[in-house]
């Protein structure tokens, strides 16, 4: 029991320790409550609080994890890419190869091409990750689907459908733009971290109970063991004791009664040389 206690608590400890993370050293992208589809880039930021490739495909994985979160998916990236989200840094995603999600065409980015750009580089090798939300992407949707409906019924009863367009065309996807500013914004903290804490915080409290009722449990066994051979001890002394009586009485009536029987025969004698 003791070692399953302290083996139960070893195993939680890392996981503990994961979700320890120093969010000043992150930069979220885009920023905090805005990702895409549910996905967001995470980066590690240098002393200069620059952007940086800090994360390998082990670490990248561990980093969504500790922000309650998974990393994200080809599909997933690729969905949000669709929605507009926009970066010029490789990310990290569950298929263990780096990807960039570009709109528009740059030089400096993703090697001038459009699209999902994928580099199956050692998993060794650091980069940023994407992870994804799953709470987030399901509001988003309903949002999404929502905001259609209304602009449906908005089609409907507008003269000039070109303005709903534009409408429904500007809400749906980000400019290029407005991308590129958030790009640059002041590193935002993960706002996932108190949540992740907290569950690792519950089963930690969780483990310790059981493994203080369990040590409880052993010592009262222990003590009502204890004292159940104490007494049985006890029971056996005194039938030792009992019986170490019952042998002295016995050993002292049989010696009387042969020290009367050499009386009685002494008299005897006694009596015949008398006469």
């Amino acid at each position: 029991m003791i070692w399953l206690c302290i083996t139960s608590l070893l195993s939680i400890t890392p996981v503990i320790s994961d979700q320890n993370i120093e969010t000043s050293r992150i930069r979220v992208f885009p920023a905090e409550n805005q990702s895409i589809a549910g996905v967001f880039q995470v980066s590690g930021l240098n002393g200069l609080n620059q952007s940086q490739y800090t994360f390998n495909a082990s670490d990248a994985r561990r980093l969504c994890s500790s922000l309650g979160v998974n990393i994200a998916s080809k599909a997933q990236v690729r969905e949000a890419l669709t929605r507009g989200l926009e970066t010029c840094r490789f990310g990290w995603i569950d298929e263990h190869f780096a990807v960039i999600p570009r709109i528009k065409a740059l030089s400096n980015c993703g090697q001038n091409r459009k699209g999902l750009v994928t580099w199956r580089a050692p998993v060794t090798r650091k980069f940023d990750v994407f992870c994804f939300n799953e709470s987030d992407a399901a509001t988003q949707l309903k949002d999404a689907t929502t905001e259609s409906l209304l602009n449906r019924r908005d089609y409907s009863k507008a003269a000039s459908p070109t303005r709903t367009t534009h409408v429904s065309s500007s809400s749906s996807r980000p400019s290029s733009s407005s991308t590129s500013k958030t790009i640059d914004s002041e590193a935002q903290p993960a706002r996932f971290v108190g949540r992740a804490q907290s569950s690792a915080g519950v089963k930690a409290i969780l483990i310790t109970s059981m493994c203080a009722l369990l040590l409880t449990a052993i010592i009262l066994l222990a003590y009502v063991k204890m004292r159940r051979s104490r007494a049985l001890s006890s029971d056996v002394k005194q039938q030792q004791e009992h019986i170490q009586t019952e042998e002295w009485i016995c050993v002292k009536d049989i010696k009387e009664t042969n020290e009367t029987a050499l009386e009685d025969e002494r008299i005897e004698v006694d009596d015949d040389n008398a006469r």
